[in-house]
């Protein structure tokens, strides 16, 4: 596979179990699971969630930086043009499965996700 498009990060998305989208913050495409946020997709970047570990792994030599606003809880930001699909794909189903980990019992359940 090659470098993602917008096109496949939001089939990527959007085949997360509960996953929505909608545009918002100067025209990205944000996707949401249960009302929060797991992926931000903007020009030629994508932004999401990681794990402490994901975090240093991804922006000490990997393809990834401090997503702005938002480093502070563990999101990073890469380049479409810079990774894999499959690896991207990788990363947007952990993020969704962190975000869906935070919400509530209830909210889960509503959604499927339990």
């Amino acid at each position: 596979m090659g470098a993602p498009t917008h096109e496949t990060v939001a089939r990527t998305a959007l085949g997360l179990p509960a996953a929505t989208h909608v545009v918002q913050w100067g025209g990205h495409d944000v996707y949401k699971v249960g009302g929060k946020v797991f992926a931000i997709c903007g020009d030629e970047a994508v932004s999401f969630k990681v794990t402490e570990i994901g975090f240093v792994a991804l922006t000490e030599g990997g393809p990834a930086r401090q997503a702005p606003y938002l480093a502070k809880g563990q999101w990073v930001s890469v380049n479409l043009a810079d990774v894999d699909e499959a690896d991207l794909a990788d990363w947007i189903a952990t993020s969704h499965g962190l975000i869906a980990a935070k919400l509530t019992r209830a909210v889960r359940a509503e959604l499927g996700l339990t």
